[in-house]
């Protein structure tokens, strides 16, 4: 198969639109189609990673997709590393609030900034 400028940008353009599976399903057809050596040729002409096409390949051969856990990534919320903060910073706070002066509101408030919650957190 030859792979002119236009149907290069094409399958370039095609690629870039798609995510996931749905992609590399995608690559790994235009690559069967280039016949042998389709991903050397990809990989030069493409601009497309040799290992995605690989798992794509995979996946077209097999017929299993393997979906991307993109919810694992990334960093973890504060409570999963100190799951009693949320009680640290209550007690600090509480001993630290007062109500509005003029009754107004049934608001607390607190003279403290965040960093000396955060040197009391610490010490």
């Amino acid at each position: 198969m030859e792979l002119t400028r236009i149907v290069k940008k094409i399958f370039i353009e095609t690629a870039k639109t798609l995510k996931g599976s749905t992609r590399r399903l995608f690559m790994a057809r235009v690559v069967k189609s280039l016949g042998k050596g389709g991903q050397r040729r990809a990989e030069i002409e493409l601009r497309w990673n040799r290992r995605t096409i690989r798992k794509g390949t995979h996946e077209l051969e097999s017929g299993f997709r393997c979906y991307d856990n993109f919810a694992s990534r990334g960093r973890k919320p504060v409570e999963q590393h100190l799951p009693n903060l949320l009680s640290d910073i209550t007690a600090i706070a509480e001993a630290e609030s007062q109500t509005d002066p003029t009754f107004k509101t049934t608001r607390l408030y607190i003279r403290l900034s965040a960093a000396a919650v955060r040197e009391q957190l610490i010490t």
